[in-house]
């Protein structure tokens, strides 16, 4: 059996959530479907599906290896549009989306820099905070910082993503320094408000009982006087010493290395998530798609672009 087709079905049943609408799509019979699972599971040694008569269940495995699998697909994809396309210019419109905050430093900045290079494409870029429907809303691509609970989509990691407590020095000088995650309920904690992205508070490793090294993840929502929708307005009020904040590195590198901000509880920070590139599955990606998800992996993986603006 064509191991790429087991790949290819195995990503189709994830994305549609049943074997039925995937063999719908395919036009073939659900039973070649689960044929195609039952032997990728065999040769693989693992079960990557709990399938009911009511759902499909993605077990830990298959979720990790769902992104690697349509990473794959995606660069087959691409080094088959590559030979293929030849000199074939990228053309039409590209409807692109981002997170407020993150979008603004460092999606924005390079939109044009992309068109220069490709001047027969026209571009709408959409800076919000609400989890944008992909494939609903009709945008060839998103950008998304951290968690990715939607496996409707295919996504391509583009950089790595920390995130820390962070406090201006004077706060801290008037307030003192809090030793662990739990102090924080003594603090001013500087909180996106409910109808934000952030849904499930802050996360920290803590160590696991019993003197290993082990830790597990743990997620904290502490409180405040002050929350916001809009995290760059956190970011300016902890600036101003109003509080503590748990900001990405992307967003507050800079003011930490001029000194305007101080980590803290850096033994219990997270390990980092990701920055994504996600998009709706596609059999043939448009060739100004791939050219974008390209150029942004080619940037955000050179180490000087997080740690200076965009010239």
């Amino acid at each position: 059996m064509d191991k790429l087709k087991q790949l290819e079905t195995f990503a189709a049943v994830a994305m549609r959530g049943s074997l039925s609408a995937a063999a719908r799509a395919e036009g073939v019979a659900p039973a070649i479907i689960g044929r195609r699972l039952d032997a990728l599971e065999a040769r693989l040694g693992v079960k990557l599906m709990v399938r009911t008569t009511r759902r499909i269940t993605l077990t830990h495995e298959g979720s990790a290896f769902l992104e690697d699998c349509q990473r794959l697909l995606v660069d087959l994809a691409n080094a088959e549009a590559s030979v293929s396309a030849g000199g074939v210019k990228a053309s039409g419109h590209l409807r692109l989306t981002a997170p407020a905050g993150f979008g603004r430093r460092h999606v924005a900045p390079l939109v044009p820099r992309f068109r220069e290079l490709h001047p027969e494409v026209t571009i709408s870029l959409n800076l919000s905070d609400r989890v944008v429907d992909v494939a609903g809303e009709a945008y060839d691509c998103a950008v998304r910082v951290g968690d990715l609970p939607d496996s409707s989509l295919v996504s391509v990691r583009l950089a790595d993503n920390r995130r820390l407590c962070v406090a201006a020095p004077r706060y801290l000088q008037h307030h003192g320094t809090p030793q662990t995650p739990a102090d924080l309920a003594r603090f001013d904690c500087l909180t996106l408000s409910s109808d934000a992205s952030q849904t499930r508070g802050w996360a920290f490793a803590m160590p696991v009982d019993g003197g290993s090294d082990e830790s597990e993840l743990v997620h904290l929502r502490p409180g405040g006087p002050l929350d916001c929708s809009d995290g760059q307005v956190l970011h300016e009020w902890c600036l101003a010493g109003y509080g503590i904040a748990w900001r990405s590195m992307w967003e507050v590198e800079a003011d930490i290395a001029a000194g305007r901000l101080v980590s803290v509880l850096d033994a219990f920070a997270a390990p980092p998530n990701g920055i994504y590139a996600l998009f709706p599955q596609r059999k043939h990606l448009a060739l100004r798609v791939r050219l974008w998800i390209d150029f942004l992996k080619h940037h955000y993986g050179q180490a000087d672009f997080w740690s200076g603006p965009v010239g």
